[in-house]
């Protein structure tokens, strides 16, 4: 396989198994988070790419169907050795691309390999199902099948795992796919997964990845008229409008949305385990996850005491260039993402919260405009603050003291989000007793919200998404059932 890294030559789409230039001819400048330098230009896809990559995926997809499961098996285990192969180098590109500390690398490496891992599996497990029926001499059999072509639009924040969640369980079973990464994060979330998949030996047109500018071919994606499953990680916003032009084409909409999750501390709770969590849940990857801690609800009688250590812990986190390997919190996505998150510390203070520490950037040597945002954190905040009603998604703490657990569960709830969550209690049946009354897809006991495995479901409720991903949950995503019965003996009819 040819060699990872930033400084390869990533200027072409992948579609029908050929790398091909853009219909227009024009590329988009990758820019390094940490550096503010331009590091890799990927190529500007149209319309007609968009629909070069669905006519391939379609012509494609009957032969890798009927593909024997060993044979769609041995694709994920040659994408697994890929990644064990390549894992440095691609550690490095989420440095360069995504802004991602070792840290961050080394977890999406491993969640990926664990989804590959995973996706490896489906292939035998697409069993269908044999019923009795209420005709005399029929045989029932409900049989599981492919669904067609699936569409992947994948995020910037964690862009190889939530590619990867999607793309190698469709292929798996035995579906097409046409993949649209981030613009932000084109190479890792997109055209790496061309090269992954280079010793797999997919017949052309299995994988196709088109990279361009969500404004200009984004609506095409979506809506397009062969996909029959459109699986989307991104914001509510922007995940209503794609699972409508989903909808209006009858494809299957796969949503996971945004979040607003709660962290929520009682008087009982161990303060050393829940502020390891906490930071853990707060700081990883700059904040920047949907299942991170958008919100600490934490007792009066410990709120004090919860923020002293919180802010003390938050001091002391490596914050910096992703390139310098002490680095724990690194640089925001980009210039937009970084204004707004700071915009809502501003507006929360100005509501009455107190600023503990953080708020601005972190100068970087030789950077003009440096977009690391120190981890931060907010006293006596209110549900309705910006930092905390808003998903922030950045390295922000916004710390809310309640009285009662009724009070805790009522601010936990008060959202229009319902993805993850975390409850530190004293004990794991009080916890959990908490945990039952929470309205979120995923709740985490003696823990924080940021966990992922690929054989337990992932989903969230209310406005963070529909559908579900990892194990069964997908794979009924990205799969049909078909009905077929078996007159065996004459049937006798009414007339």
């Amino acid at each position: 396989m040819t060699q990872l890294g930033i400084d390869d030559d990533w200027s072409a789409l992948y579609i029908d198994g050929e790398w091909t230039g853009a219909d227009g001819g024009e590329t988009i400048a990758v820019e390094d988070p940490s550096t503010r330098e331009t590091v890799a230009h990927v190529p500007r896809g149209t319309a007609a790419d968009v629909d070069a990559a669905y006519e391939a995926a379609a012509a494609a997809q009957e032969e890798w169907a009927a593909a024997p499961p060993a044979r769609r098996e041995e694709a994920m285990q040659s994408l697994l050795d890929a990644l064990e192969e390549h894992h440095e180098a691609i550690v490095d590109l989420l440095s360069r691309e995504a802004g991602g500390s070792r840290a961050m690398g080394e977890t999406s490496v491993h969640l990926a390999t664990d989804q590959a891992a995973e996706a490896a599996t489906l292939p035998r497990r697409m069993k269908g199902e044999h019923a009795a029926s209420n005709v005399p001499g029929k045989e029932n059999v409900v049989e599981r099948i492919p669904a067609g072509t699936v569409t992947v639009i994948s995020p910037w924040n964690f862009p190889l795992n939530l590619s990867m969640r999607a793309v190698a369980p469709a292929i798996a079973a035995g579906n097409t796919v046409v993949l649209k990464p981030s613009t932000n994060t084109p190479i890792v979330g997109g055209l790496l997964f061309a090269k992954l998949f280079a010793e797999a030996d997919l017949p052309d047109g299995v994988l196709n990845v088109v990279t361009g500018r969500g404004s200009e071919i984004g609506d095409r994606v979506a809506s397009h008229s062969v996909s029959d499953v459109v699986a989307f990680t991104g914001s509510t916003p922007v995940g209503r409008q794609v699972a409508s032009q989903a909808a209006e084409n009858l494809a299957t909409p796969a949503m996971e949305l945004g979040g607003n999750n709660a962290h929520i501390v009682t008087a009982e709770a161990d303060l050393d385990r829940a502020i390891d969590a906490a930071v853990f849940g707060s700081f990883v990857h700059q904040g920047q996850v949907c299942i991170s801690i958008n919100r600490h609800l934490v007792h009066e009688s410990v709120h004090d005491e919860y923020v002293d250590r919180l802010v003390e812990r938050a001091e002391s986190i490596p914050a910096g260039s992703a390139h310098d390997p002490e680095t724990i919190v690194g640089p925001i996505i980009d210039e937009s993402q970084r204004d707004e998150m700071l915009e809502y510390v501003e507006e929360t203070v100005a509501a009455g919260a107190t600023l503990e520490t953080g708020g601005e950037t972190v100068p970087l040597e030789g950077v003009d405009d440096s977009l690391v945002v120190a981890p931060t954190v907010l006293s006596e905040v209110t549900n309705d603050m910006s930092a905390a009603c808003f998903e922030h998604f950045g390295p922000i703490a916004p710390v809310i003291p309640f009285s009662d657990v009724d009070e805790a569960v009522a601010l936990a709830n008060d959202t229009e989000y319902g993805l993850s969550g975390s409850v530190h209690a004293g004990d794991v049946g009080t916890g959990k007793a908490i945990a039952d009354r929470l309205e979120t897809g995923m709740v985490h006991v003696g823990d924080q919200p940021i966990n992922d495995e690929a054989h337990v479901p992932f989903s969230g409720t209310k406005a963070s998404g529909m559908g579900g991903y990892n194990a069964e949950e997908f794979l009924r995503e990205v799969t049909e059932t078909k009905w077929i019965s078996l007159q065996h003996e004459p049937r006798e009819y009414p007339f």
